[in-house]
């Protein structure tokens, strides 16, 4: 595996100062995350490993489903703060099927890894960083046999004025109605 070199510039008392050093690249990040993720949801779900989980995954089942999405929800959010500093929390939800969703056999598809990212500020680059990350999750998926789709990752930034305002996702981290789960704060 290949690492970008990313080079820092910083400023110390004795003057500026550059430092080298590797960036692990997302597919890295999201193949970790995946092993994990099998892993996690194998030991609470009693079952003998990555086989067991993929075809429980496989047959669209919801508690697999949420022991393997909550898992690589902490594992994103903790590499995507590690990268920007403004990320204040991650949390983890999930839709509710509508009523006509259940009535025409939607319900069945398990959804996708629904995160807010409660950030200072929305940039350019947390989003590159979400997007990286999402392609590398639909690759890794797709090589474990999971099925095969264009997303596997809907992260939305919200930032303090939504979440003070109740403006958008930010209003769903103090509603009554949806329980999102924090999975990583700073």
């Amino acid at each position: 595996m290949m690492k970008d070199k990313v080079q820092l510039s910083t400023r110390t008392q004795t003057g500026a100062q550059n430092i080298n050093f590797a960036l692990s690249d997302a597919a890295g990040v999201a193949e970790a995350a995946l092993q994990q993720a099998m892993g996690f949801c194998a030991a609470k779900m009693g079952v003998d490993g990555q086989p067991a989980v993929v075809e429980r995954l496989r047959q669209s089942d919801h508690t697999a489903y949420g022991y393997f999405f909550y898992s690589l929800a902490e594992q994103a959010a903790d590499w995507l703060g590690t990268w920007d500093e403004d990320i204040k929390a991650v949390y983890l939800f999930d839709y509710d099927a509508t009523p006509d969703d259940v009535c025409f056999g939607d319900k069945t598809q398990p959804s996708l890894l629904h995160l807010i990212v409660w950030t200072r500020r929305k940039t350019s680059a947390l989003g590159s960083l979400v997007e990286a990350l999402d392609r590398a999750l639909v690759q890794g998926c797709a090589d474990l046999g999971l099925r095969q789709q264009k997303y596997w990752l809907d992260a939305h930034m919200v930032d303090d004025e939504e979440i003070q305002n109740s403006i958008g996702c930010g209003a769903m981290l103090s509603s009554v109605h949806t329980h999102p789960i924090r999975v990583w704060e700073r």
